[in-house]
């Protein structure tokens, strides 16, 4: 599975503009809310009861938050860019830049897993990163992660 196969258009945010941990992934999560059909407010306390658990920011300047839902029909990704940075507890205390948003259904952890994996694969690729932020545009960040995640 290629990231662009689940990462809609309409789910990229070039500019995030929260400036906390809370408010982006309420920014992030308000497209898939709705492409997902799912609840608002359940989606964001699914996504902060895990923050709880351990945060989502792996360092590098990367967020992954992610949730299984149990009323979710297919995997949704999304991806934001904050040109400032946001404090989101990382790993290695450092501004988070880079965001993909990951909601699975309840009972797929496999597919869940591979999709984390691949992920954090392609931003393991300091190009890569530099280059998603410097896109300006959504055709931008397509076009560059259709590039990287093709050579896989």
């Amino acid at each position: 599975m290629k990231i662009l196969d689940v990462l809609p258009e309409e789910a990229l945010i070039v500019d995030l503009k929260a400036t906390d941990k809370k408010g982006v992934i309420e920014e992030l999560a308000t497209p898939l809310a709705k492409i997902a059909g799912i609840d608002f407010e359940e989606l964001i306390r699914l996504l902060l009861e895990r923050e709880r658990l351990g945060s989502t920011g792996i360092g590098g300047g990367i967020g992954i938050p992610h949730g299984k839902l149990k009323n979710l029909e297919s995997l949704v990704l999304g991806f934001g860019i904050s040109r400032m940075g946001v404090d989101f507890d990382s790993i290695d205390e450092k501004p988070v830049h880079i965001f993909f948003i990951l909601l699975t259904p309840e009972n797929s952890t496999g597919i869940h897993l591979k999709l984390l994996a691949r992920i954090s694969m392609l931003l393991k690729k300091d190009l890569f990163k530099q280059q998603l932020m410097s896109a300006t545009n959504h055709s931008e960040i397509i076009d560059i992660i259709k590039r990287e995640d093709g050579e896989f």
